[in-house]
């Protein structure tokens, strides 16, 4: 039990990691997309 407790914390920040940079990416994508959409339709 106390192995499983101390592997939680690592893996939860490897979560935190892993989901930030979901996040970053997510954002980070369409914002290309967004300024071609916006350069054609001017």
């Amino acid at each position: 039990m106390p192995r499983a407790s101390a592997a939680a914390p690592h893996s939860s920040r490897k979560d935190h990691v892993m989901a930030r940079g979901l996040l970053l990416w997510l954002l980070g994508v369409p914002i290309p997309i967004i300024i071609l959409i916006a350069l054609l339709y001017r």
